[in-house]
């Protein structure tokens, strides 16, 4: 029978958060950071990955502070690599690796360059990089990105399957059950709704950027997994990630929106296996 998220559920009090969080497996620690949507957690974001990676890994899927089960928090206090030092620390790992989607991308990149210590691999699946873009809108947020907070908005299962259906290529993934489910999640909790909005004229919801001159200190093996046909982070991000990150390769994915993991999971949690297995 396939993991449920009963089975896997789990809560840690650190220093300045209690964290929600989903554990399968043993061996090598291999955290995932979902993204920035309403509703997003770490279970919506790897629910299709968890099980697969936990075969090799100890697997670790944790809502940030601002999502899902976790402490709500304002933009003044939302600084999700040290919550992620934090749950490391209270879960005594040591080091390990980091795999993250969009916003939590972001978080592994600048956790690379801030602890090389506590990290052994980074793998990224369509991250947002600071800086202009040769390929990106011009008028401000990515058609995306625009539908993304009009959600928050907005957390209806119709706003949601917008949502869905500009995230993903293949629309057949934006059933009604998964519509009614993100709706349910992002309603449940409408003080991450409120301090997202609020927080945006202030950077939310990655108000500390990674630094593009210390990427190329970064040397740990880094895997950069990117959707040809993403909406919301165009691509070239990860070109110029592959440009500065030293020991880096890049896998772009046709047929593929911002959600790797999810539109094709069999072939995500390939890549992820043998990239941390091997390198």
């Amino acid at each position: 029978m396939p993991l449920t998220q009963a089975e896997t559920g789990r809560t840690v009090r650190t220093r300045d958060w209690k964290l929600h969080y989903e554990e399968a497996g043993t061996g090598h620690p291999v955290i995932l950071l979902h993204g920035s949507g309403p509703g997003a957690t770490g279970w919506s974001n790897f629910s299709g990955n968890i099980e697969a990676l936990a075969r090799h890994f100890h697997v670790y899927a944790v809502d940030m502070p601002g999502w899902g089960q976790s402490d709500a928090t304002t933009v003044d206090r939302l600084d999700h690599v040290d919550a992620a030092l934090q749950f490391m620390d209270a879960l005594g790992i040591e080091k390990a690796a980091f795999v993250g989607n969009s916003m939590g991308g972001a978080t592994s990149m600048r956790f690379a360059t801030e602890h090389p210590d506590r990290i052994s691999h980074l793998v990224t699946m369509g991250p947002p990089t600071p800086g202009p873009k040769l390929f990106a809108a011009g008028d401000g947020p990515s058609e995306g990105l625009k539908v993304l907070i009009e959600a928050y908005r907005n957390p209806t299962p119709e706003t949601m399957g917008k949502l869905i259906e500009i995230m993903v290529y293949d629309k057949q993934f934006a059933t009604p059950e998964l519509l009614a489910a993100r709706s349910d999640a992002a309603s449940a909790r409408p003080e991450h709704l409120e301090n997202y909005l609020a927080g945006l004229p202030k950077g939310a919801p990655i108000p500390k950027w990674v630094r593009l001159e210390d990427l190329p200190k970064v040397d740990v093996p880094t895997l950069l997994i990117h959707g040809r046909d993403d909406r919301v982070v165009s691509y070239e991000h990860s070109l110029m990630l592959l440009a500065l990150i030293p020991d880096s390769r890049l896998v772009i994915l046709n047929h593929c929106g911002h959600w790797a993991m999810i539109e094709h999971p069999d072939e995500f949690n390939r890549l992820v296996t043998d990239f941390i297995a091997n390198n």
